[in-house]
């Protein structure tokens, strides 16, 4: 393992009827709110109002900035922290999925800093304070909830970037399980495959000694590919949702990575593929990550050997450790189909038209990936194996 030092301070409210605690910890933060929310959804299942409730009962004055995209944009941001600078907010409440979370942070950051907001993404300048903030969770996917990481979408340059500081943690992070109920079962699917992705992501390094890491990714892995086909047939199955809510926050609050630095390569791509198209973030995941792993097999096939027996099963006996990786890569592809994952980029519509422009995309920052690096050639690949 390399040195490390964690640190997380968010509070986690986990479990049934929890919500109720917004008039304990809100309060301590002051009286003028602003509540930051998606589409709609939580005034059509009553979480609006519930909350709204709430608020009233220990007399907030509420402001609200509604309609964060499902890849939230810089604008709608740019707007948050309109509001928040005019009227003085003391405190952001985000209720909702990752990216309602997302966009709250560059809200929190945003407004404490008299520049452009998109310097904060870019990391032209360093968010080093924000506003406090906290989370109502409505969606298992990002693990935004308990962490300092976001990515905002600019549309008009076609860009999205991941960012963060240790200023956008949020205070505290309320998870209902019965408020992620009525998500959809397409994006019940997505947050599932966005947790695992997270965790693949972690699993994929070069440092040695990390055993206990291996064995936690690997756990909850095994946890999410055996709830997921229960899940995705009984949507308002408490404890399924209940695993799953808890899964997707362990994916990425730091536990899971303490000691090493994963590769977040497809991550990467991903981004610039949701850049110019606008896909789904999950989807465009499915779509990528087996193929990540054939490219990158050669790295260290013991080590997709390793995931392939531990997480599916496969049969070693009388393989190498390059067809055990195949074997385990396969499978995942198989699985994520199974659940009702897209599997190509054609599934969303998307030829070889741009695909040098998403993997220009790819490779502002140059080189990236932390278990084998990547140039523009390899993304290429990647993005047309993809197709």
């Amino acid at each position: 393992m390399d040195t490390f030092t964690f640190y997380n301070p968010v509070k986690l409210i986990f479990g049934k009827d929890q919500t109720e605690q917004l008039k304990e910890e809100v309060p301590k933060y002051g009286k003028k709110v602003l509540m930051v929310y998606g589409g709609g959804s939580i005034k059509k299942n009553g979480l609006y109002d519930q909350i709204t409730g709430l608020l009233k009962e220990i007399d907030a004055e509420v402001f609200e900035l509604s309609g964060v995209e499902p890849n939230p944009r810089l604008t709608t941001a740019e707007k948050g922290i309109e509001i928040a600078k005019k009227e003085n907010i003391d405190f952001i409440l985000a209720v909702g999925g990752g990216s309602v979370i997302d966009c709250t942070k560059l809200i929190a950051a945003g407004a404490k800093y008299d520049g452009a907001a998109w310097d904060l993404v870019t990391k032209k300048a360093f968010a080093s304070e924000a506003l406090p903030f906290g989370t109502v969770l409505t969606l298992a996917a990002t693990g935004s909830e308990m962490n300092a990481g976001s990515v905002i979408t600019n549309e008009e340059t076609q860009e999205k970037y991941g960012w963060g500081s240790p200023a956008t943690f949020p205070q505290f992070s309320i998870l209902d399980p019965q408020n992620t109920f009525t998500v959809p079962k397409d994006q019940t699917i997505y947050g599932m495959v966005d947790m695992m992705s997270h965790l693949f992501e972690q699993y994929y390094h070069n440092v040695s000694n990390t055993p206990v890491q291996d064995r936690l990714i690997e756990s909850v892995l095994r946890t999410v590919i055996e709830t997921a086909p229960k899940l995705v047939n009984d949507l308002e199955n408490y404890e399924l949702r209940e695993t799953i809510l808890y899964s997707g926050t362990l994916a990425l609050n730091g536990m899971l990575q303490m000691g090493y630095r994963g590769d977040w390569a497809s991550h990467n791509i991903e981004h610039a593929v949701s850049a110019v198209y606008d896909i789904p973030h999950a989807g465009g995941l499915a779509i990528l990550f087996p193929n990540w792993m054939k490219h990158n097999l050669e790295v260290n096939e013991a080590r997709f050997a390793q995931m392939a027996v531990r997480v599916f099963d496969v049969d070693p006996e009388g393989k190498s450790d390059r067809e055990i990786g195949e074997e385990g890569i396969q499978r995942l592809r198989e699985f994520w189909t199974e659940i009702g994952a897209p599997s190509t980029l054609a599934d969303y519509d998307i030829n070889d038209e741009k695909v040098d422009l998403m993997a220009d995309k790819a490779m502002v920052n140059g080189e990236f990936g932390n278990f084998k690096k990547l140039n523009k050639d390899d993304v290429v690949k990647i993005l047309t194996a993809s197709l």
